[in-house]
């Protein structure tokens, strides 16, 4: 953070000594070193609470998206559930409808239809046969 080499230090010792002098210089070192201490103790703490406060809101975000994952996942089953329902309902009724229409009394009604009715033009056909008027 600093960028201090020991020769900074010396001086930096040398005018503390001059200043204060030597009687209580050492009484002078003693305090600046706690009150070191106490700053980066304090650093340290705030520092420590933060990264607790970060990872408390990490697994708070954790948890609801784990809460949104469950909710789509039931929504998910529901939704398979639903479709099983109606996949079955369309088969009964497939089953049903070509029970009826396998049926002798239908094969017969349809022999009859094509024998009686003549053969229609298809609705295509006629509009190919039309010409444009020149």
């Amino acid at each position: 953070m600093f960028d201090i080499g020991f020769s900074e230090l010396l001086v930096v010792g040398l005018v503390a000594l001059i200043v204060i002098g030597p009687e209580r210089l050492p009484t002078a070192a003693r305090t600046l070193g706690l009150l070191l201490g106490r700053i980066k103790r304090g650093i340290s703490s705030i520092r420590e609470e933060v990264e607790r406060e970060i990872g408390a809101d990490e697994i708070k975000l954790q948890l609801r998206n784990e809460e949104i994952l469950a909710k789509e996942r039931k929504l998910l089953e529901d939704t398979l559930k639903q479709t099983g329902t109606v996949g079955a309902d369309i088969e009964k009724q497939l089953r049903e409808t070509t029970s009826i229409l396998n049926s002798p009394a239908a094969v017969a009604e349809a022999g009859e239809k094509s024998s009686t009715e003549p053969n229609k033009p298809e609705p295509a056909s006629i509009e190919q046969n039309k010409q444009p008027p020149q």
